[in-house]
């Protein structure tokens, strides 16, 4: 059985209480091991080590932080076997797709975060007053609590804390309940590196999470996960006028002219709609399809969603296998409750129930005629399910695509260069890729508008997030 301890202080500590929640193989639906239900006090604790090293670390040079952000990625690199076996089984997901697809975007980005520390920018320093020179300091926030989503508990815990720590912050961050296990290990190794109390673990549950948020210490709450635990967060965090960073969900529409090779879409289309069962909020699962081609694209969707191999059945090391289960007995009720929804104006072309009776396995499937009011078009469904609606001109797609509260990230299809430039201009998401759907790298900005949340992860602008502004001026005569 597994055991998980809380990270404080630099080392693995019980939870003050001896609660504990279970862990849950959602290949299986078996039980492996438990992690703790921190209270208050384990939250005092984790704070009160973080507010002591922030001390110290906010004044490491730019260097000493990068040194050790560097060191850091080399532990992962070395360690990555140990980390993909148990992430594959917290989440389900097959090893071979989290060795090739996270693994080297984490050390990527932990080594992107160590440069960025050495190149913050700001205004030159210059006379704007006679008399008087400014110059600007951009320093580190403070303390900084997190809560990272289940769907991705390596990277995202990547994303929260290295531009955190790399800006000089410290951090206290909070796993999701269901997958807490490799939160703690990435902790483990980075205690190699930087000094005890920056970076601090928290595992427990909702009433955990919200403790976290709520506590007095942090100058800043940093949340990936739902519009509603968002929502939540900043009702929380303007009680003490705590800055905050969002990302929440997505609906992401994925517009598919008439002139796009379809083949091309469909194949891209599902590979980023089933990866990691659709439980991404990037993920390819709201389709427009010009009324031209409508039919022709959801048979070929339809084809793709037959052909996806889900891990249910198959060996550990099987690489054909690649859609996991969904992370855990809610999600996946909450997944197969849409189906006993759809309207009768719509039909599954494909999947729409269980796969098998252990895990939480639901088939790729794909819907069609659906209309923009239904709940499947304005809910994030976050399971393997891609929905198809028809339009008929520009005008209309831009309308359906925009017409929900989600503004995280879109795509278009098409092999024309002027509509994919009008396209980027007006639909109203963080992201517009155009022929492709989900690629992310360091350097730009992962992040949304209006529901989806504000704040920016990776690039310099996800830095940048974690600084505060200071304008000095002296007088000169």
């Amino acid at each position: 059985m597994t055991t998980v301890q809380n990270f404080i202080d630099g080392r693995l500590v019980d939870s003050v209480t001896g609660g504990t929640m279970p862990l849950v193989d959602p290949s299986t639906g078996e039980h492996y091991g438990s992690a703790p239900v921190s209270n208050e006090q384990d939250i005092d604790n984790a704070y009160a080590a973080a507010a002591r090293a922030f001390t110290d670390w906010k004044r490491t040079t730019p260097a000493d932080r990068q040194k050790a952000l560097l060191g850091f990625a080399d532990d992962v690199e070395k360690a990555a076997d140990q980390l993909v076996a148990a992430e594959g089984r917290n989440t389900g997901k097959p090893n071979h797709v989290t060795r090739a697809e996270e693994i080297p975007p984490m050390i990527d980005q932990i080594r992107f975060f160590a440069g960025a520390a050495r190149i913050l920018e700001g205004k030159s320093a210059g006379e704007y007053l006679a008399g008087h020179t400014s110059w600007i300091r951009r320093e580190p926030v403070g303390v900084i609590g997190q809560v990272a989503p289940w769907n991705y508990p390596m990277m995202m815990a990547i994303w929260k804390f290295c531009p955190a720590v790399a800006a000089g912050n410290t951090v206290v961050i909070k796993p999701s309940d269901t997958t807490p296990v490799t939160t703690v290990m990435l902790a483990e190794l980075a205690a190699n590196h930087f000094p005890p109390g920056v970076l601090n673990v928290i595992t427990g549950d909702r009433v955990t999470g919200a403790a976290l948020v709520a506590h007095p210490t942090p100058q800043m709450v940093s949340i990936t996960g739902s519009v509603a635990a968002g929502r939540a967060v900043a009702v929380s965090a303007g009680g003490h006028l705590k800055r905050t960073h969002l990302e929440l969900g997505g609906k992401a529409p994925v517009v598919v002219f008439g002139d796009a090779d379809i083949a091309a879409a469909a194949e891209g289309i599902a590979a980023a709609g089933y990866f990691n069962a659709g439980q991404d909020c990037t993920a390819a699962t709201r389709v427009l399809a010009h009324a031209s081609i409508v039919d022709e694209l959801t048979a070929a969707l339809a084809e793709q969603a037959k052909a996806a191999v889900t891990t249910f059945g198959k060996a550990v090391d099987d690489e054909e296998a690649w859609v996991p289960p969904v992370n855990n007995a809610d999600q996946m009720d909450r997944v197969l409750g849409f189906f006993e929804d759809v309207p009768d104006h719509a039909h599954v072309a494909v999947g729409g129930k269980r796969r098998g009776d252990t895990g939480f396995y639901v088939a790729p499937t794909v819907v069609g005629g659906l209309k923009q009011d239904d709940r499947m078009i304005q809910t994030e469904i976050f399971g393997p399910v891609i929905t198809v609606q028809s339009f008929t001109d520009e005008v209309e797609a831009l309308t359906m695509a925009n017409g929900v509260e989600f503004a995280l990230a879109s795509s278009v299809w098409t092999k024309d260069v002027s509509t994919a430039i009008r396209m980027s201009n007006a639909l109203d998401f963080g992201c517009v890729w155009i022929n492709t759907h989900i690629p992310l790298v360091a350097e730009m900005p992962h992040g949304g508008f209006k529901s989806s949340g504000h704040g920016k992860d990776l690039s310099m602008y996800g830095l940048e997030d974690y600084t505060r502004i200071k304008h000095v001026m002296v007088y000169t005569g």
